[in-house]
């Protein structure tokens, strides 16, 4: 029974979730770098980046805790923690022509991590929106919160302490880092293990 959950052989369709981050991986790769000739060292470093970025992606909590935002990443089996990064200044509003080559990459890593996080979050909300016919917010879960001004490798988590709405839930509690926030649930994307889970 403990080899049901295994992809069979030739169907790389039964991983809908991953085989569609690859996927939309590959295409904001080759929208960011475009036509711009890059060194080795200059693609290798976009790269490194560029998979820091795929695997600092939340997948489920570690801790049940209710003050714990600590959460399990495809970085943790590859190094056994989570990828850092030393903050940089947002350089996405630049022009190219004023940018040095190290700058241009930095810019590219960044334009990258702004499209392929946002299209991920979308990708977790609509799942959790055909997997499930309740909401797959709910009290005590963990979520990713959609804002489009964190840096790369930063995920803003919170906590699930309340939900409302008239019958459906339109808004949650949330409990993060620095405090106690209300948000819709349509700025919420449960994690994908954690969705997997309810029901």
């Amino acid at each position: 029974m403990g080899s049901i959950g295994i992809i069979p052989p030739r169907a790389p369709h039964f991983g809908g979730l991953w085989e569609a981050a690859v996927k939309s991986a590959k295409y904001h790769f080759y929208r960011v770098v475009g036509a711009s000739v890059l060194a080795i060292d200059e693609l290798r470093t976009l790269a490194y980046e560029i998979s820091a970025i795929l695997n600092s992606r939340p997948l489920c909590p570690i801790s049940e805790k209710a003050e714990s935002l600590d959460v399990l990443t495809p970085a943790h089996f590859l190094k056994g923690s989570s990828f850092t990064k030393f903050p940089e200044p947002d350089i996405t509003h630049l022009r190219e022509s004023r940018l040095s080559r190290w700058q241009r990459v930095t810019q590219m890593q960044q334009h990258f991590w702004k499209k392929w996080s946002s299209e991920y979050l979308s990708l977790l909300q609509e799942r959790g929106k055909w997997r499930v016919e309740t909401s797959n917010i709910k009290v005590g879960s963990i979520v990713v919160l959609k804002d489009d001004n964190i840096p790369p490798l930063k995920w803003q988590l919170g906590r699930i302490e309340d939900v409302g709405g008239d019958g459906v839930i339109r808004v949650a509690m949330v409990r993060t880092a620095t405090g106690l926030i209300k948000r819709a649930v349509a700025k919420l994307a449960a994690l994908p293990i954690d969705s997997e889970m309810v029901g």
